[in-house]
């Protein structure tokens, strides 16, 4: 029967030595970094932070292990590490006996495929942007008298925000406790959004933050949920989000009106400083009545120096009183020039005037001429006319068909007409016709022969 790696036979307790905690770790360390000094891992990079020093730090995941991991800067990969991307890297495991954990230290990778978590979030993200969701931005208020803060009730971040608001600028603070992280955690920060909208007005918050502190991707995820997004895009109160460290990024970030780079930073944005708009008030004012003294005294001084030039009133009265007697004067004068100027002008007219008879005189002497002219030239137009009357009844009376009779003919006819030809005499053979002369009218029938 095989015995287990380092077994040893059983001894009493008082024989096993007493080792120190730094011996132990010491030789772990010695057992792992010779036992696994050139390895292959494959997983999917989660929690990547690169620190100022230029080393970066993360985690090697799959489905059922984490494993730490660290790349040295100056260190020639060949492929730039980002999170969610599934890696094979090549290294060696190290220990760390200050905090009892072991990690790999990377010396090459290369991508194995894109990670599932990284692969959902870029879909996801995807879908809410083409629904708009990511476009509606409300503005903040600038002095908000209420916030509503969701995040865990229990940890740092509520304690810093609480700290930060009250050295700000103290206001009132609802505080919404809730899962940020494991199961049922997205339905209650969706639940907690919605319920902030839902209160009456009188107790309606002017504005949210939702906050957590950091982690990776998985512990971060509650806020890559679609139930979140959606009710960070609908919500009718502004949404500060404050989830995890400057470099994380969720999706709720695009969603939500302003991305915080931290709790603490989602404080600052939120509010402005109390003491200093104090002060910035307080030095308004003695700003703004410096200025008015100063206006005032100006104004004062203008004033004065328009007094100085001024003339004496009674001077200016003076010189008024005289103008105006003179003008008084002038005006008399020019009144009886016009008044005489009018009555020179009456008297000439007056002159070229006629006296009434002699007017109607002249006119009785040109009437009467007229009358004259008319009865003469009246006299001479009915004289004419008759003449051409005589004349015109001359003629009718010598083309008068009676003259014709009395030359010895005479015109035939039936009583109503007048027989012209042969042919109508003819008809009318034993009728009785009327022969008329000049003197008179014959009836005779006549016969044939």
């Amino acid at each position: 029967m095989e015995t287990a790696p380092f077994s040893k036979p059983a001894v009493s307790l008082e024989e096993i030595p007493i080792l120190s905690v730094s011996e132990i770790s010491q030789t772990l360390k010695r057992f792992v970094e010779g036992n696994f000094n050139k390895i292959r891992v494959q997983g999917e990079i989660s929690g990547l932070k690169r620190h100022t020093s230029g080393h970066s730090y993360f985690a090697l995941k799959d489905k059922d292990a984490v494993l730490d991991g660290i790349c040295w800067r100056g260190t020639a990969l060949g492929i730039t590490l980002e999170e969610g991307l599934e890696v094979i890297v090549q290294g060696r495991l190290t220990t760390y006996p200050g905090r009892s954990k072991y990690q790999i230290v990377i010396e090459s990778a290369k991508a194995a495929g894109q990670g599932a978590l990284l692969k959902l979030l870029m879909e996801r993200k995807a879908k809410l942007e083409a629904e708009g969701l990511f476009e509606r931005k409300r503005p903040l208020p600038s002095f908000p008298n209420r916030i509503g803060i969701i995040t865990s009730a229990t940890g740092a971040v509520i304690q810093d925000i609480l700290h930060r608001l009250n050295d700000r600028y103290p206001c009132e603070v609802i505080v919404w406790p809730v899962l940020v992280q494991g199961p049922g955690a997205a339905d209650q920060v969706t639940n907690a959004i919605d319920g902030f909208n839902r209160l009456p007005p009188h107790q309606l918050p002017d504005l949210l933050i939702v906050a957590r502190g950091g982690g990776s991707l998985e512990d971060l995820w509650t806020f890559n949920e679609e139930n979140v997004i959606r009710a960070t895009a609908n919500s009718q109160i502004p949404i500060i989000s404050a989830i995890g460290h400057e470099t994380d990024t969720t999706l709720i970030d695009y969603a939500s009106d302003l991305r915080a780079p931290t709790p603490t930073a989602a404080a600052e944005l939120a509010t402005p400083v109390l003491s200093q708009i104090l002060y910035t008030l307080e030095l308004y004012s003695e700003r703004s009545k410096s200025l008015m003294n100063r206006h005032l005294e100006n104004q004062f001084v203008h004033v004065r120096g328009l007094g100085r030039g001024l003339p004496d009133p009674k001077v200016l009265l003076e010189t008024a009183t005289i103008r105006l007697d003179d003008w008084v004067e002038r005006f008399h004068l020019a009144q009886l020039s016009l008044l005489k100027n009018k009555y020179n002008i009456l008297v000439n007219i007056a002159l070229r005037l006629r006296h009434p008879k002699q007017t109607l005189d002249i006119a009785a002497t040109e009437l009467k001429q007229h009358n004259q002219n008319f009865i003469k030239a009246s006299t001479h137009y009915f004289d004419r006319y008759e003449q051409n009357l005589r004349m015109i009844s001359m003629c009718l009376e010598q083309g008068s068909y009676q003259r014709v009779l009395e030359r010895g003919f005479c015109w035939i006819s039936d009583g109503n007409t007048v027989l012209t030809s042969v042919s109508d005499f003819s008809k009318h053979m034993g009728k009785v016709v009327s022969l008329n002369f000049a003197d008179g009218e014959v009836k005779i029938k006549p016969q044939p022969i």
